[in-house]
C-alpha cells in the first residue's frame, strides 16, 4: 500500500514516509491511495470476532509490505487490551463506550496502535521527535502511549487555561522525570494557535534538518487508520440488533474520528449515515448548510476537546468523497449545540437513565436525539461516547449532584505533581524546546 497527498498531488509514500514525516511534501495530509472494500462474508463473520482480531483485519491492507501479519498482530494485540463495551442508553440508542484505555479517552485507541507501529517500524538511527498539538485528550493519550517507546520523544502543545484541571494532569505528569522522554507545554493562546505552530515546525526545513520530526495527532495517518478499528467493532456488536444498518454520531472537533469512520463506511461495513455532532465550534455543520467551509477563531466551551476552528482532517472528508458536497450531505448530517444544551442533557440522561455523560459525549448522544426521524424498522443508533466523565468532574458532579468515581488511572495522574512548562505562541520559543535538551 502506498499514501498519497490528499492534493492528489506529488509521489506517494511507503507507510513509513508517511508514518514518519507525518505530513505530505505539500503540506497536506497522507490518505491511503486505495481504500480496500471488505467481501461480504468477511462483514457477516464480524460477529464472531475479537477487538483485536479486527483489529489486524482492518489494518492489513494498509500496513502490506512494510509489517507481516505476526508484527501487526503482535502491535494490535498488545495496544488494544482494554474492553470497548457498547451500552444501550435507552431503547434503540447505544454508547459505544471509547474511555477504557489508560487515559480514559478515545484517543488511547489510535495513540497505542501507532505508539506500536513506530517501534516496530524504527530503524534504530537517529531518535524521533513526536510534535502534538492538543485541545485536550490527544495529548495525554499520545504521551502515555510514546513513554518508554525506545528512539521516541514527545513534545506535546495544548492552550494554557482551556483544558480541565484532569487533562492538564495527564498532559503533565512526565514532566518532572529527569531527562524524560514526554514533555507538555503549555501555550498562551487557543488549540488553533497550538496547531498553527506545529504546522510551522514542519514547514520549517532548518528545523526538520535537525530534528527527525513526526506527529501523533490525526493528522498523522498512523493516528487515523486504527481509529477506522472500533466502527468495525460496534457494528460486530450490534448487527444481532441492527440487521439494516447503523447510524453513527460522532462528537467532531478536528474530524479525524468522522473521517476514519468515513472510510470505514467506504470499507463496506454497514453503516447508515453520520452525524457530525459539534458544540459552537460548528464550521462544518455550516458547511453542509452552506457550502462555503469558513475557519474562523476557536471558541472555549466545556467539551474543550472540540474547541478546533479549523478542522485539519476536513480535507481527509473532502478527499473521500472527490469534493462531492451532495454525496457528502447524503451521509453526513450536522449538528451544533451550546454549553446550556450539554449541561441540560447531562441532567437529563442521569436523571432518567442513571447514565452519566462527559461534555462530550453529551454532544454525540445530542447529535442522535436532534435527528427528526424516527429509526426505520432495523437500525440501529450508536453515539461515540469519547471520554469518561471523571475527566470532566468538575463540570459533570456539579450537574448530576453526586461524586464520581475516579478509576485508577486517573487517580495516579491526579496525585502526581504538577510541573507545568510555559511555551510562548512563537515559533523561535518551539524551536528552541525541540533543540535544546533539559
Amino acid at each position: 500500500m502506498r499514501f498519497v497527498s490528499t492534493s492528489g498531488h506529488g509521489p506517494s509514500a511507503s507507510l513509513v514516509s508517511a508514518l514518519f514525516e507525518g505530513l505530505a511534501p505539500d503540506g497536506r495530509l497522507y490518505v491511503p491511495e486505495s481504500i480496500e472494500p471488505w467481501r461480504p462474508a468477511e462483514i457477516a463473520a464480524l460477529p464472531s470476532m475479537t477487538l483485536a482480531e479486527i483489529g489486524v483485519r482492518v489494518l492489513r491492507p494498509y500496513v502490506a509490505g512494510a509489517l507481516d501479519e505476526a508484527a501487526l498482530a503482535a502491535a494490535v494485540h498488545g495496544a488494544l487490551d482494554f474492553p470497548v463495551p457498547t451500552v444501550e442508553v435507552e431503547p434503540g440508542v447505544f454508547a459505544l463506550e471509547l474511555f477504557h484505555g489508560p487515559t480514559l479517552a478515545f484517543k488511547d485507541i489510535g495513540a497505542r496502535v501507532m505508539a506500536r507501529l513506530v517501534a516496530a517500524l524504527h530503524d534504530g538511527g537517529d531518535p524521533l521527535t513526536i510534535l502534538v498539538a492538543t485541545s485536550g485528550d490527544t495529548g495525554g493519550a499520545v504521551g502515555r502511549a510514546f513513554h518508554g517507546v525506545p528512539h521516541t520523544r514527545v513534545a506535546i502543545l495544548y492552550p494554557e487555561g482551556r483544558i480541565s484541571p484532569t487533562q492538564e494532569a495527564q498532559l503533565t505528569m512526565f514532566n518532572g522525570e529527569p531527562n524524560g522522554s514526554v514533555r507538555g507545554y503549555a501555550v498562551a493562546g487557543s488549540f488553533d494557535d497550538c496547531q498553527r505552530l506545529v504546522k510551522s515546525a514542519f514547514a520549517d526545513p532548518a528545523l526538520r534538518a535537525r530534528v527527525r520530526l513526526t506527529s501523533a495527532n490525526s493528522i498523522n495517518v498512523g493516528r487515523l487508520l486504527p481509529q477506522m478499528i472500533y466502527y468495525f467493532h460496534a457494528v460486530a456488536r450490534l448487527m444481532p440488533e441492527a440487521p439494516r444498518a447503523l447510524r453513527f454520531s460522532t462528537p467532531s472537533g478536528n474530524f479525524g474520528n468522522l473521517a476514519a469512520g468515513l472510510m470505514a463506511k467506504r470499507s463496506g461495513v454497514p453503516i447508515a449515515s453520520f452525524v457530525a455532532a459539534t458544540n459552537v465550534n460548528d464550521v462544518v455543520p455550516a458547511y453542509l448548510e452552506t457550502g462555503r467551509f469558513e475557519p474562523r477563531a476557536s471558541v472555549a466551551t466545556i467539551a474543550n476537546a472540540m474547541d478546533c476552528g479549523n478542522p485539519s482532517n476536513f480535507d481527509r472528508v473532502l478527499w473521500v468523497y472527490g469534493g462531492d458536497l451532495g454525496a457528502i450531505r447524503r451521509d453526513i448530517t450536522g449538528s451544533r449545540h451550546t454549553d446550556a444544551e450539554v449541561r441540560a442533557v447531562i441532567r437529563r440522561v442521569y436523571d432518567e437513565r442513571g447514565y452519566v455523560l462527559d461534555p462530550h459525549s453529551a454532544i454525540g448522544y445530542l447529535g442522535i436525539a436532534g435527528l427528526k426521524q424516527p429509526a426505520p424498522s432495523g437500525e440501529v443508533r450508536v453515539f461515540l461516547a469519547t471520554a469518561h466523565p471523571a475527566k470532566f468532574a468538575e463540570i459533570v458532579e456539579p450537574i448530576i449532584g453526586r461524586p464520581i468515581d475516579k478509576p485508577r488511572a486517573l487517580a495516579a495522574a491526579l496525585g502526581c505533581a504538577r510541573h507545568v512548562r510555559r511555551l510562548a505562541p512563537s515559533g523561535d520559543a518551539l524551536r528552541e524546546a525541540l533543540t535544546t535538551a533539559d
